[in-house]
This record gives structure tokens, C-alpha cells and sequence, in this order.
């Protein structure tokens, strides 16, 4: 039987920001067998260091300081904009450390300045890394090397699902598809419930039919084969119900819309590098 992932990294690792991704991911690391005491995270916000103490046992620190040079590999899950001020605070402390950032838009040009280390590995996670069903895109600079790579597999498979991309610029079409997919999916199963009670049904049974539509479909796509559009076509029978929803979708719009909103998310990915970047 293999080891979990987690424990066969037998290395600490820092967090430099301690909310709900980075939360995430020390969820994932110390169920799989990681221990707490391995575990340093640089958290300003009283409440979520006070969070990280109650749920994992972490006493995390409010700013960086030397505790942070016993870490081997550092996380940065901080917001964009504030990624530039923290690597100066941290610098001095993580010299010797291989980098993941989970900052949406931020080039690993930018951190590797920041930071002056190549060690820099990106990944644009998504927010069902809280339940462990997460999925991840992974680029990492030249200079890191395969084990260090699988050191970060290690970490990501806590999370959930991940691949790896080869050009850094495909982090933002996946910031746009996966990033920020579950807003997608929570925005159709907000419309899916409103349409469920306006027809008759309570908001409770609307609700659960919609997730578990969600559930149930996402994971006969996950088995199969066949492309979405062959499953779609076998629920279609023409002049049925779902040909009707479907050319009502098709009539609106709903497609072309939907490709021009992802579109956006990936041109304020791209943005956020500019802006926010070095």
C-alpha cells in the first residue's frame, strides 16, 4: 500500500497568507498525514490565524520572521496585489526555499524578481481544493528540477486534480476555465433553483435536484468516452422537453455569451499580471 502523498514530503513548508486556499491545502497536507509542527504560515488577519489554530493546531505569525528559513518550500496564496510587499518582507527569510504561488495573474518573471530566485513553480488552483476536489493547472520556471516538481505534486494532490502546462500564458485561459469555473457552476445552479421554486417545487427540493443534476452529469462525463456534445445529443430527442430548453439557450444567446465571459476572465488574468506585476 503507498504512502498518502503528504507524508512523503517529509519537509516544512510555509504559507505566506493563511485563508481559505491556503486553508485548503494544509487541510489536504495534514489529513494525508503531514504534521501541524511542519507547517508555518505568515497571516495578518487575526481572525483567520485564530481559524488556523482552532481547526489545525497552527499558530500562525502575523508577519514574516526567521521561522519562516526552517521552510523548504513556500506558498504564497496572497492576493495579487499584495504579492510585491510581501515577497519584500519575506525575502530575507526564504532564500534557500522552492516557491509555489497561487496568486491569479502574478508572472513567475515578477515573484522570480521579487524573490531573486528561479525556484518558482505557478498554479491557478480552484475553490473545491476545500473538499479535496480541486482542479489545478501547474507551470513551473526551468530551473526547477523533477524532484522538486514532484514535491509540488505532492502538495497539489491534497487538493485534488492537477496537470501541467508548458507556456506560463496558459495559466490565464485556465484561471478563466477552472479558476473561476465554480462561480460558473454556482450561477447556473442559482438560476437552476430560481426556476425550480418558480415552477413550483420548494427551494429545498430545487436545490438538490440542481446540485445532484451537477454531480450526476459531471461524473457521466468523467466516465465516458465520449465528447460533451455526444452526451448532450443522447438526453435531446427532437420536439422533446430538452430540445426545448436547448433551442430557447441556443435562441439567447446562452453559448456565445458564456465564451465571451470566459474570455473576459482570462483578459483580467492577463491585466492583473500587468497591474499588478513587476
Amino acid at each position: 500500500m503507498s504512502q498518502p502523498a503528504a507524508s512523503r514530503l517529509l519537509t516544512t513548508i510555509a504559507f505566506i497568507g493563511g485563508g481559505n486556499m491556503a486553508s485548503a491545502i494544509i487541510g489536504g497536507l495534514i489529513h494525508q498525514g503531514h504534521p501541524a509542527s511542519q507547517i508555518e504560515v505568515v497571516e495578518p488577519w487575526a481572525e483567520a490565524r485564530e481559524a488556523l489554530r482552532k481547526n489545525y493546531g497552527i499558530e500562525a505569525q502575523a508577519e514574516a520572521g526567521p521561522a519562516l528559513q526552517r521552510a523548504q518550500i513556500v506558498v504564497w496564496a496572497v492576493k495579487p496585489q499584495t504579492f510585491r510587499d510581501a515577497a519584500a518582507q519575506a525575502k530575507a527569510h526564504t532564500q534557500g526555499a522552492l516557491h509555489l504561488s497561487v496568486a491569479a495573474g502574478i508572472r513567475s518573471g515578477s515573484i522570480a524578481q521579487w524573490l531573486s530566485s528561479d525556484r518558482i513553480v505557478r498554479t491557478m488552483p480552484n475553490t473545491p481544493a476545500l473538499v479535496g476536489k480541486g482542479m489545478s493547472a501547474l507551470y513551473a520556471r526551468p530551473a526547477v528540477s523533477g524532484p522538486e516538481r514532484q514535491s509540488i505534486e505532492a502538495i497539489m494532490a491534497t487538493t485534488g486534480e492537477f496537470l501541467w502546462v508548458d507556456d506560463e500564458p496558459l495559466l490565464d485561459a485556465v484561471t478563466a476555465l477552472s479558476g473561476s469555473g465554480p462561480a460558473y457552476v454556482f450561477y447556473f445552479l442559482e438560476a437552476m433553483t430560481r426556476a425550480g421554486t418558480g415552477m413550483g417545487l420548494t427551494e429545498q427540493q430545487a436545490h438538490q435536484l440542481a446540485v445532484g443534476t451537477f454531480v450526476g452529469a459531471s461524473e457521466l462525463a468523467r466516465r465516458s468516452d465520449d465528447p460533451p456534445s455526444v452526451l448532450r445529443q443522447r438526453v435531446t430527442s427532437k420536439g422533446g422537453t430538452t430540445y426545448a430548453a436547448l433551442q430557447s439557450m441556443e435562441a439567447a444567446g446562452v453559448a456565445a455569451s458564456f465564451e465571451a465571459a470566459m474570455r473576459a476572465a482570462q483578459h483580467r488574468a492577463h491585466e492583473l499580471g500587468d497591474e499588478f506585476g513587476a
